[in-house]
């Protein structure tokens, strides 16, 4: 499976009743870009009220994401870890980096949520970056019975 991100562009009326075209991003588990554009229309149309459309489809390179079990936890971040290793031939220390989603109620939540997920890892890490993403929702690959 890949993660793709998808944005879904859509006419939302505003709070002074006027109508402003809106693009939101979601985090689409799926095989193919094919699968992620079905996938995200299935999982949209039921809450929208009028014409939407899928605007933009990309590789999202993750890692992994990591859920958060708090009902409160709406916001998703963007997570970039090094993990320290050493290189033998050059008889230095290198760093590889990964990129994860982790799942939180704000940037201190999102911080502790991902030590948690870490904890007992073999390797040593460092947290280079934590970013808030734009990210509405993620839908993970759902086999079909």
């Amino acid at each position: 499976m890949e993660w793709f991100e998808c944005k879904v562009q859509y006419d939302k009326t505003q709070e002074n009743g006027l109508i402003k075209s809106t693009k939101e991003a979601y985090l689409v588990d799926a095989l193919s870009f094919t699968e992620a554009e079905e996938t995200i229309t299935k999982e949209i149309e039921p809450f929208m009220s009028g014409e939407f459309m899928v605007s933009d489809i990309k590789r999202a390179r993750i890692a992994e994401l990591f859920e958060n079990e708090d009902l409160n936890a709406d916001r998703w971040y963007k997570v970039k870890i090094g993990f320290i290793s050493y290189d033998e031939k050059s008889e230095k220390e290198k760093i590889v980096t990964q990129t994860d989603i982790v799942q939180a109620t704000d940037f201190k939540n999102a911080l502790e949520t991902l030590e948690k997920a870490m904890h007992g890892t073999l390797g040593d890490y460092k947290i280079i970056s934590i970013t808030e993403t734009a990210l509405m929702d993620v839908f993970r690959h759902k086999v079909e019975e």
